[in-house]
């Protein structure tokens, strides 16, 4: 059966890189595991800051009940993040915590991404910390990117494809095995 995967885009900086990963593996996903895969990409939502889980709102604006409908319907997610000091952005951290029961369960696969040597590595425990939380299950495969402006260009063309593939292949047979068990679990 064809999966459904949710890639997350979370940078909203003007002249961003690590949306180029999260094409990359829209690419990767789509051409070489059949699945259908729909990018939320933070910077075309602009998201206002929320002041409270979207359950909870009276009034949801409309892109924000489609964002956490696409969350309930994917099979897995996976964030694609950049580091920002050490952490994720103040967006990702908007739209992690306006969903409770959407994440519960999911599997979620995280990718990380940087213009220094670490590729985004910080990042990784505080995500995986806010993800624990509300009971995501977070694949233990991570996709790190090391200096992203030189490893895609801009639509998302890997500098070094061969590489590239073996180690995102590796990370995305790793979500698709987390969502095979997360499946049997439930029957």
């Amino acid at each position: 059966m064809n999966k459904k995967i949710t890639i997350i885009s979370a940078s909203v900086r003007v002249g961003r890189k690590s949306h180029r990963v999260a094409l990359y593996l829209k690419q990767q996903l789509e051409e070489h595991f059949s699945t259908s895969v729909e990018i939320l990409d933070l910077m075309e939502l602009q998201f206002p800051i929320f002041d409270e889980r979207l359950k909870f709102q009276k009034e949801p604006i409309p892109s924000a009940v489609a964002f956490s409908n696409a969350i309930k319907k994917a099979d897995g997610v996976v964030i694609v993040t950049p580091e920002y000091n050490s952490g994720y952005p103040a967006a990702l951290k908007n739209v992690v915590d306006l969903l409770v029961d959407e994440w519960s369960r999911k599997p979620v696969a995280i990718s990380t991404a940087s213009g220094g040597a670490f590729g985004g590595s910080q990042v990784i425990m505080s995500l995986q910390f806010a993800l624990w939380k509300i009971k995501a299950w977070t694949v233990p495969a991570m996709f790190p990117v090391p200096k992203v402006q030189e490893a895609f260009d801009e639509n998302g063309v890997p500098a070094d494809a061969e590489g590239t593939k073996k180690r995102s292949d590796a990370f995305i047979k790793e979500l698709l095995w987390c969502i095979e068990a997360g499946q049997k679990m439930a029957d």
